[in-house]
């Protein structure tokens, strides 16, 4: 990288930055279910409320739903 696009970058660990890492879970309604129900055994996520819920995918046969850490 050049130093023009460095000086673009925000500093490392700049704290403006409100985006939440997510984890996202695609497969069959029971694939889904048992992924958040085994992130919740695991502790993975804390509480079940962190997940939204189960919706159809933009892939046949396919739900998905997403972790917001």
């Amino acid at each position: 990288m050049s130093t023009e696009f460095n000086e673009l970058l925000p500093p490392f660990g700049d704290k403006s930055h409100t985006d939440k890492s997510q984890i996202w879970i695609i497969g069959t309604r029971e694939q889904v279910l048992h992924t958040i129900n085994e992130f919740y055994v695991k502790r993975i996520a804390t509480d079940r409320v962190k997940f939204t819920p189960i919706i159809p995918a933009p892939f046949e046969g396919k739900y998905m739903s997403v972790l917001v850490r």
